[in-house]
């Protein structure tokens, strides 16, 4: 069992309790059960993060939709959570999603992982979002720092020239201006 599957169904096992159907979706192989607790009325959260969680890593696009809401849940270890699965899952539809979630100004609060999703994903749609999202982050007394130094870092991974104009302006945040040095420092200058 490799730490992010262990890490999961040790917190998940604290939530499921004594539940018998707790090692039963644990261990099972079989897709189409774990597709089912997606599907099934009146399934208890952990159970529905473990079958996305398990599918996702399987390649299974039915795990997709309960992977994204998870992306945007409150709780932050389920969102790092749907992230690596979804990051496994090859799902095409995953960019989209993540982009549309680290943009999302009303949900704000739960971007990190979808922005650290997409500098994962290195998809087309990574550097628009990341790049609108910063700019919004470096507005006077944004709280959303962590938002913010994420995108910085994630820009400097992706090396896109694009994301130049946004990094100098980060440069005089200082809580960014570390992260934005080095940034600007990976992105390949104009010839």
């Amino acid at each position: 069992m490799d730490e992010e599957l262990r890490s999961l169904t040790e917190r998940l096992r604290g939530e499921a309790g004594s539940s018998p159907a707790f090692d039963r979706l644990a261990a099972t192989g079989d897709l189409d059960e774990l597709a089912a607790v997606l599907i099934a009325p009146g399934q208890p959260l952990w159970a529905r993060e473990l079958t996305a969680f398990r599918l996702g890593r399987a390649g299974d696009p039915r795990a997709f939709e309960a992977l994204v809401l998870l992306l945007n849940h409150r709780d932050p270890p389920r969102c790092a959570s749907a992230a690596h699965a979804l990051a496994r899952l090859g799902d095409p539809r995953t960019a989209r999603a993540a982009a549309a979630l680290a943009t999302n100004e009303l949900r704000v609060a739960y971007a990190l992982h979808p922005v650290r999703l997409l500098v994962e994903l290195r998809a087309p749609e990574a550097v628009p979002a990341l790049i609108a999202t910063l700019e919004r982050r470096l507005r006077p007394r944004d709280p959303y720092r962590r938002v913010a130094l994420a995108c910085v870092e994630g820009l400097g991974s992706l090396g896109d020239a694009r994301a130049r104009t946004v990094l100098h302006e980060a440069l005089a945040h200082p809580a960014l201006a570390e992260a934005a040095v080095r940034a600007l420092a990976r992105i390949p200058q104009p010839r």
